[in-house]
């Protein structure tokens, strides 16, 4: 039978000194879904991320991306993925085609695909009719169109997304939920997105966990997470989990 596991993690802890950024982490993301990791600021996303994409080392635990080891097959790891960091940095003074040409190459994908994805890439986030312009001159959030774009160039089976729809206004974020949903639907691919908006977990995951100071504190269905204490909504669960006050209770204060 098939292992339709795409990311299984195993007690997965990092550490930098005193500080535990990631604390005996364990989840499984199977092939085919949108996986929500959510939390504050300072929960242990991104370090997550970081690890499951070999940029960090984690102190201890493991983790397997599409069957291989983030430890000892890192390479393989990294020609099955794609990853969108919260704050990447771009090459300013290349024009979009060539810092995805520049991306593509360094995932090895031939150069004829790479001008076809990228003129499709482009075109798609409505940037094919400045594509001469060198990327300094961009906006945020068209600088956050063409670091989109140069995640999904060398077409990877599973995608990490940290914020992504960060930067953009609206009409963009829903091309890039649009997306998202349609690379499940259509491509069958499996996509792990770091957000702390709920918005956006809630259209978009079919699983999301909770985390905070490292630690999962909780994970499943939207529908699940939010029946589980019978909450109103997935914001009040979220507020709940996290033991965060509501403003009225903030503003006591007042009285």
């Amino acid at each position: 039978m098939k292992n339709n596991t795409a990311i299984q993690i195993d007690k997965l802890s990092m550490a930098y000194g005193d500080i535990t950024a990631v604390d005996n982490l364990n989840l499984k993301v199977d092939f085919g879904q949108i996986y929500g990791l959510l939390g504050p600021n300072g929960a242990g996303k991104t370090t997550t991320l970081r690890i499951l994409n070999c940029i960090l080392k984690p102190s201890s635990g493991n983790a397997k991306i599409h069957g291989f080891d983030i430890i000892n097959q890192s390479d393989n790891v990294k020609e099955n993925t794609g990853y969108l960091p919260e704050t990447p940095a771009l090459y300013e003074k290349l024009t979009p085609e060539e810092y995805l040409e520049f991306i593509g190459e360094l995932y090895y994908v031939p150069r004829s695909l790479i001008k076809k994805r990228s003129n499709e890439l482009l075109e798609l986030f409505e940037l094919d009719g400045r594509k001469e312009e060198l990327i300094g001159n961009y906006s945020k959030g068209m600088k956050q169109k063409v670091n989109i774009c140069a995640t999904l160039i060398s077409d990877p089976k599973i995608l990490f997304l940290d914020e992504p729809t960060s930067n953009l206004d609206p009409a963009s974020a829903k091309i890039v939920k649009d997306l998202i949903k349609s690379l499940v639907k259509d491509a069958n691919r499996t996509i792990f997105i770091c957000t702390h908006l709920l918005n956006v977990a809630k259209e978009l995951c079919d699983r999301i966990g909770i985390i905070d100071k490292g630690c999962l504190l909780t994970e499943g269905t939207p529908k699940e997470i939010i029946d589980s204490g019978n909450y109103k909504n997935l914001e009040e669960a979220y507020l709940n989990i996290l033991n965060i006050s509501h403003t009225k209770d903030l503003l006591k204060w007042r009285n």
